[in-house]
């Protein structure tokens, strides 16, 4: 038999994700993948993948997951408390952001964040998910890749490399209450009155919402011109990082789930390199957004 993890709790959602699936979006397929790209590239390098091996990713901790042969795992993303278990139900503290190793039977289980959203488990060898389009990766809008994860799902793994000897523990740092983004103007920054000034004048709130698709913000609506009150557009492609306005004003930024296509403007758009911070942006926290 070959090396395998079970899920023996799925904690409040927990998905299968690697580094997403680009290159689709003129079929409507969103590029979905990990919300925390750099997280999930840590855990894998910790136990000896390539970046874009399959992991979980975890939201609100909850995991708990038992090894079916010797396997080395590593949880890192927002810091949460992570325990082995041994099957006469002796637990000991691991913590994350190093390599674990777990042997038959034993169990990784993880506590609730304290602040921070999402975390990512990667196993040596990658998860064995069944791929489409190029990709394992759960997406919610489509439905495309594997289900949710649920109690009692059993994942095979791939051949494990060679564990590097510093692999861990590496310096984490907790999530921000605040958080600030930068954000590209255009292409409809001018249906808006004073765009620049007017992002960067409310302290937005992340509404309790969102999810893998988006992220809803609430704050000070944002008005369009005179020229554009009333009026909508055709359906134009999106991509991930854009921040649409829909007719209330508040901003939503899409994520890595989030359709290829609105009809919405799109006042501006967060780089690729900063939505990791908003993966980990819980709702009730607070965003601010940096026109450039």
């Amino acid at each position: 038999m070959g090396t395998a993890i079970t899920v023996t709790r799925s904690g409040p959602l927990t998905v299968v994700t690697d580094l997403g699936r680009p290159g689709h979006a003129h079929l409507g397929v969103p590029h979905s993948g990990a919300l925390d790209p750099d997280a999930l590239r840590l855990a894998n390098r910790l136990v000896g993948n390539a970046e874009g091996l399959a992991g979980l990713e975890v939201l609100l901790g909850g995991l708990e997951l038992r090894a079916e042969a010797g396997v080395t795992v590593a949880v890192t993303g927002t810091p949460m408390a992570a325990w082995r278990r041994d099957e006469d139900g002796t637990r000991r503290a691991v913590g994350s952001h190093r390599a674990v190793h777990l042997r038959a039977g034993q169990r990784l289980e993880l506590g609730v964040p304290a602040a921070g959203l999402r975390g990512y488990v990667a196993c040596a060898g990658g998860l064995e998910a069944a791929e489409e389009l190029g990709s394992r990766s759960t997406d919610l809008l489509s439905g495309l890749g594997p289900a949710v994860v649920a109690d009692g799902d059993r994942f095979e793994l791939g051949a494990a490399g060679e564990v590097p000897s510093d692999a861990g523990p590496v310096p984490v740092s907790v999530p921000a209450a605040r958080i600030a983004v930068p954000v590209l103007l255009g292409p409809r920054d001018d249906w808006f009155e004073d765009p620049a000034a007017a992002l960067r004048a409310s302290v937005w709130t992340v509404g309790s919402a969102s999810n893998r698709i988006g992220l809803r913000l609430a704050g000070q609506p944002l008005v369009r011109v005179p020229e554009w009150a009333g009026k909508e557009l055709p359906s134009e492609p999106m991509c991930p990082g854009a921040v649409q306005v829909p007719p209330s004003g508040e901003p939503v930024v899409f994520l890595a789930d989030g359709p290829t296509t609105g009809g919405y403007p799109v006042i501006g758009v967060v780089p690729e390199a900063a939505l990791g911070a908003l993966a980990q942006a819980r709702p009730g926290s607070e965003v601010l957004l940096r026109p450039r």
